[in-house]
Order: structure tokens, then sequence, then C-alpha cells
């Protein structure tokens, strides 16, 4: 049986005031975010820096607003330009994105800030051919960028403007054989004098009235134009293919702790999983093999202690870690011989450029280990 298509919709004729009522609800609820220029500026020529679109769009992939915010904030106060981020030591880029995931962003973005001052002259290109060369900026990167710093008219997708035009149009096409129809569409309905801020309106609907599950339809601008909302189906929509199960790795993690607390670490190869990130010593998990789960493939010879497993979700598989705490004697240096890495004190633990799923497992061996310690305040 042949898969259904969208309907063949023009866009102008069947949505004239779609991006004046958008735009007019935008105006009036847009939220107040630390990258965003306000509409109120943006409609009098004020547009934002590129960097900061360029940085907030590479953090939000794949990671949600309220976890991007202190992170931006913080790359924001550590390097205010894209020249500044451009000089900076690529291991302290990394300690800052430690915890945010997916760290091949973390690495293009260094990349990226190298080329865009060396090669640039410190300003982003301003068409989305142009920032399609740069390292790490693909498609909808690209689109958001123009269309948010420059005004350039942009068909900017992302998972909030999907889920909007799917129950607009009650599209039947699955996802991701929808995407091109709804760029088509969203390309189609594009206002000429205010792509940037309709691109931020249509994700700002998403985000905020139509959500995944109970949208507030009776406060939505443009529900009249909404086929779903008029057949009672809108939580139907995406439609998504069916997703294969992912396959669980397995491996082992070994916590070796010095007698003044230090714990060893080393750091990870440059490329592939979790690449430059900093970690204990694992064994040889990837996403394709398992790794070996006991103490016979520790790092060196040990009184290890089973400190039970910690489970961690990656994009294409799931990841099983049997954790093992060896406590060293000694306290220099020279506590036990070991190989590359270094020893972490108490207080620079927390702020190593540990991924999430490495700090899962050091709290099963040490809890509390990776938490931030709160200086004792002076009494007077």
């Amino acid at each position: 049986m042949a898969r259904q298509s969208a309907p063949v919709i023009d866009a102008h004729a069947s949505f004239d005031d779609f991006s004046t009522l958008l735009l007019e609800w935008y105006d009036r609820h847009h939220r107040h975010l630390p990258w965003r220029t306000p509409p109120a500026d943006t409609r009098v020529g004020v547009l934002p820096d590129p960097y900061r679109v360029w940085l907030s769009e590479v953090m939000l992939q794949q990671t949600t607003v309220s976890a991007v915010k202190s992170y931006y904030e913080a790359f924001l106060a550590a390097w205010p330009t894209v020249e500044a981020l451009a000089g900076a030591e690529t291991e302290a880029v990394m300690r800052a994105w430690a915890g945010l995931g997916y760290y091949s962003r973390a690495r293009n973005l260094k990349k990226c800030a190298e080329t865009v001052a060396a090669d640039h002259q410190g300003r982003f290109p301003d068409t989305e051919e142009g920032l399609k060369t740069l390292p790490g900026i693909g498609d909808y990167t690209a689109a958001a960028i123009s269309a948010i710093a420059f005004n350039r008219p942009a068909a900017v997708v992302d998972g909030n403007v999907e889920r909007v035009v799917t129950r607009l149009l009650a599209m039947e096409t699955p996802l991701p054989d929808a995407k091109p129809l709804i760029r088509a569409f969203v390309a189609n309905i594009l206002p000429a004098d205010r792509p940037g801020d309709f691109a931020q309106a249509m994700m700002d609907l998403g985000a905020t009235i139509c959500t995944p599950r109970n949208p507030a339809c009776v406060l939505c601008p443009v529900s009249a134009d909404c086929l779903a909302r008029q057949n009672g189906t809108a939580e139907r929509f995406p439609r998504k293919a069916p997703k294969a199960e992912k396959p669980l790795r397995h491996g082992a993690a070994f916590v070796a702790r010095r007698g003044d607390g230090a714990v060893f670490l080393r750091k990870r190869p440059p490329e592939g999983l979790l690449g430059g990130m900093t970690e204990m010593p694992t064994t040889g998990w990837t996403a394709r093999q398992d790794g070996e789960t006991d103490t016979s493939a520790a790092p060196f010879p040990a009184d290890w202690r089973d400190c039970g497993t910690i489970r961690h979700v990656f994009t294409h598989f799931a990841l099983e870690l049997s954790v093992y705490r060896a406590d060293i004697q000694g306290s220099g240096e020279t506590a036990a011989p070991l190989p590359a890495g270094w020893w972490s004190s108490p207080e620079e633990l927390p702020g190593e450029a540990l991924p999430t799923v490495i700090k899962k497992a050091i709290e099963a061996a040490i809890p509390g280990a990776t938490k931030k310690r709160q200086r004792d305040r002076k009494t007077s």
C-alpha cells in the first residue's frame, strides 16, 4: 500500500492571515530568553549578535531551553566574543560543556569559532550557503542564524515547528519523510519583512501553546486554520515512523581513590564518542560492541570492590557499566604505578570535563564526589 502524502496546499491562498496573527501574538507573548532580541527592537532594525545566536542554536540542538540557559550564560561570561572563544583552551571549553551532552557539538563549536576568527575576520557569513561552510553548521542551524541574526528569508524548522505544521495540515506523512513537505510549507508562508521573528514565533507557539500533550488550542492565535483542531486529533500529530529498539552495550568503570580523596582520571581520544572528554579508566565498550565487565580488565592490580551498575542512554544505544572502586594507599603522585592520566583532587573533580555517564559511575563509587561544594561562609 502506498504511503499517503500530505495534500498539496496553496499556502498563500489558504493561510493569508497566518503570519500576521502569529506575529501579533508573538509581539505580546514572546518568551524572554537570554540570547533573544525582543520583537520591539527587531521591528526597528535592531538585530541580535550573530555570535550569540550561533552559540545558543548549537547548544539547543537536542537539548531543552531550561538545560541550556545556565550553560549559555557561563559560556558568554567566559568568552563574550567569537574571537575570545577561538583563543580559549580546548580543555576549558570541554570542561564548560561537560554535562550538556552530544560532545561533538563542543568540538565543532571550538573549530567553528577558530574558522570565523581566522578566515572571516570574526564575522559570521550572512547567508545559509556561507554559514554551511563552517564546522558543525548544518541546514537547520544555518537557516536559524540566517533568519534570526540577519533577517534573511530562511525556513527554520525544528521539532516545535514540525508539530505546529503537521497539526495545521493534519499531515499523515510520518517523520522523517514529512520534513521536506514541512519545510516547503514554512517557506510558502514566510513573511518577507520579519522572517527572524516569524521563526522564533513558530518555535514559541510549539513550546508554549501547541505542546506535545494537552495543547492549549483555545489560546492559539492560528487555531482557525488548524485542521487537527477542527478534527479533534491534535495529539495524533506529528506522525512518526516506528523507532528501532536501541541495543544495550556493557562495560566496566574503575574508580581509583587516593588516600587524600583524589580520583584517578584520564582523557578519552579526541575523536569518536565522548571525544576529548575526561573519564576514569573504562573497558573498551563502543556503540557497536561490549567491553569487559569484570575486574580482569582493571587498569592495574588493586582491591577492586563492586559498587553496582549504572545505566545511561545515548542517542543510538544504551550502556550498562559495572562500577568498581579501589582505595589506593598513599597521597603523593607516586601512590601507585598507574597508566597515563592524573589525580584530580576533591576540589577539582566537580570542575573536570566529565560527561554525565562518567559522573554517574563516579557517584556510584563515591556518592557526592562530583557535586560542587559551597565554601564555608565566615560568620561575624
